[in-house]
């Protein structure tokens, strides 16, 4: 078998934690001190996110859209391939180096979706950007943790608490999305959600999409009025 390469470390800013970037042959994985946060073999869940996001706002001419969390650029690519040219997508990305990487070894995985002109990447905390909009966007998805909780950074876990979530409220125009990837189901996220003001979708999808795998949770809140 193949052994993995490291390619490049780097510092999580803000916490003491470091993200490795690895390859073995064709085979990419993005790890946080030991737990992998990314594989480039198994993303269909996160095109799905995408799919079902841009879905929802499918009848707007020009809709702006912020992903919180590049990764391999795979939920960023999705998305751009179900937008029109008017729109704009928004990605904020806290590691610099995963913005590097993305526009280097990364760049052939999803088609080097950091390159189209309707994308501008914001170098930082996505949770920053959620707390000053208002009414900015039409969809935000998120996928910076392995679900709802603060893995690769503490401070990511404001996001899904109450205070968070009623930012990302008021952070979407009427009738937007607020999406989010998991890993693994969480009970009572749900609730938080609804109540927060969304109506709620859960549903579980294949890792892998149409080739299988496991299963992953998604959400998909709208922000009715």
């Amino acid at each position: 078998m193949i052994p993995w390469q490291l390619l490049d470390s780097a510092a999580v800013p803000g916490e003491n934690k470091t993200l490795y970037l690895y390859r073995r042959g064709e085979e990419f994985s993005i790890r946080v001190d030991g737990s992998e946060l990314m594989n480039s073999r198994v993303h269909g869940s996160e095109e799905r996110l995408a799919e079902l996001a841009c879905a929802a706002i499918a009848s707007l001419s020009s809709p702006r859209v912020l992903i919180g969390g590049l990764g391999m650029g795979y939920t960023l690519a999705a998305a751009l391939s179900r937008l029109g040219p008017e729109s704009r997508g928004v990605v904020a990305e806290l590691v610099p180096a995963v913005v590097a990487w993305n526009r280097g070894p990364l760049a052939v995985l999803a088609g080097a979706p950091l390159a189209d002109q309707r994308v501008t990447v914001r170098e930082g905390d996505v949770g920053q950007l959620v707390q000053a909009a208002q009414q900015d966007f039409d969809a935000i998805l998120l996928d910076v943790d392995n679900g709802p909780r603060g893995l690769t950074r503490a401070g990511n876990g404001r996001l899904y608490r109450p205070a968070g979530l009623s930012e990302a409220f008021r952070a979407l125009r009427p009738g937007g999305v607020f999406a989010l990837w998991s890993a693994s189901p969480l009970g009572t996220f749900a609730e938080r959600l609804r109540r927060a003001g969304f109506t709620v979708d859960e549903r579980a999808v294949r890792a892998r999409g149409t080739q299988g795998g496991g299963f992953h949770t998604l959400w998909l809140a709208r922000r009715m009025a």
